[in-house]
């Protein structure tokens, strides 16, 4: 045999090419890798598929806002819906209420269009009646205009009485005569001052006050006592009531015999002036409406002997002095002339002609007998129902 032959028997090696080295690693098979499973690539395949397909329509989404701009109904809307905006709301906070209540498609369309829309500024807090899918083009043009405001409005004439408020109020608004009660019989509730001894009466200030949905009598009540209390401030009531000898309440008080006892707004002073000169020299006021305050009569300005002469600390017929507080709501007209009376001797005065109010004015009891005498034979001809 030739050398070639022992080569090839002892250094040739295996012809697969490991140079005569095992398969076998440490006495262990080398581990081989899987074969991919083909449904695992398709899977792949259509995950990577639908990310493709989600992106395209999210950028097409964009791009279509961009140039359509947000989705909006296009009005005018249907039913209704009453909508608060509150106070300071900007204009995504608006946008995001109206969406809430279905009134606009998107919140994204009326804030876009809150952002270069001039009349976005003249929209104020309160309640708003709107329509369910209106464009943000008409809940615009509803917010912006203040006279679309949903409120109630409660007109408190310059004399009322407690009753009378509580009669006005409820039968103007939601709020009802028990509910307006209780906060009555609870001063402190309503912010009542002490100077009025627990009596709301002559402290709930004759105005026209708004009364938003939802309003509480203790919120309405405690308008009406904080307006009287600002105007005390305003007019400077307690030292000027000092300067002529009176407390603040005793002011109160004049004023509101005012409203009752004269019917021209030139009259006021005069009549209060009257009313200080009586006080001065200790006479009697003699007031039918501080009487009829008690008795309750309406519909004349005059009382009868049984009421006159009834027991009550109000009768100025049978009590010296003021009586003990308001006898309604005056207004400030009202203050005004209180505080600052017209200057006169006058101790009598008495309306001679009951429909245009004129009034006469006396020194003496003479004078006031003859224009007594006016009263009555004006009566004799006056409309049924004038003179009582």
């Amino acid at each position: 045999m030739s050398d070639s032959g022992l080569d090839l028997m002892t250094g040739g090696g295996d012809p697969s090419g490991d140079d005569g080295r095992s398969n076998r690693s440490n006495g262990r098979r080398r581990a081989e890798k899987p074969a991919r499973k083909p449904w695992a690539r398709w899977i792949l395949v259509l995950v990577v598929l639908l990310a493709l397909v989600f992106g395209a329509y999210t950028a097409y989404g964009k791009v279509q806002t961009y140039f359509n701009g947000p989705e909006d109904f296009p009005g005018p809307g249907t039913g209704s819906v009453t909508v608060e905006i509150p106070e300071g709301a900007g204009g995504q906070s608006i946008a995001n209420i109206l969406e809430d209540e279905g009134v606009v498609q998107t919140a994204e369309a009326f804030y876009q269009l809150s952002l270069v829309d001039d009349r976005f500024q003249a929209i104020q807090a309160g309640f708003y009646e709107l329509q369910e899918e209106m464009s943000s083009d008409g809940a615009m043009a509803i917010l912006s205009d203040r006279s679309n405001r949903v409120e109630g409005k409660v007109t408190i004439p310059e004399g009322a009485r407690v009753d009378q408020v509580v009669e006005i109020v409820s039968s103007g608004t939601d709020i009802s005569a028990e509910e307006l009660q209780a906060s009555l019989d609870d001063p402190s509730s309503i912010g009542l001052p002490d100077i009025a001894g627990g009596n709301p009466e002559g402290y709930l200030f004759p105005a026209t006050y708004t009364v938003e949905p939802g309003a509480n009598a203790e919120s309405l009540l405690s308008q009406m006592v904080a307006k009287t209390v600002a105007v005390e401030q305003d007019l400077d009531i307690e030292a000027r009531a000092r300067a002529l000898g009176y407390s603040a309440k005793e002011m109160l008080t004049v004023a509101s015999i005012l409203e009752y006892e004269a019917n021209q707004d030139e009259d006021y002073a005069k009549v209060a002036r009257v009313l200080y000169n009586r006080l001065d020299d200790g006479m009697p006021l003699q007031l039918d409406s501080t009487v009829s305050y008690v008795s309750g009569r309406k519909g004349d300005v005059f009382t009868t002997p049984e009421e006159r002469n009834a027991e009550s600390a109000y009768n100025t017929y049978a009590n010296a002095g003021l009586p003990p507080g308001p006898i309604g709501s005056p207004g400030e007209k009202t203050i005004e002339a209180a505080l600052n009376p017209a200057d006169g001797d006058w101790l009598f005065f008495v309306a001679v002609n009951l429909e245009t109010g004129d009034t006469v004015f006396s020194d003496t009891f003479a004078q006031h007998n003859v224009a007594v005498a006016q009263l009555q034979e004006y009566c004799q001809t006056a409309p049924d129902g004038v003179c009582g």
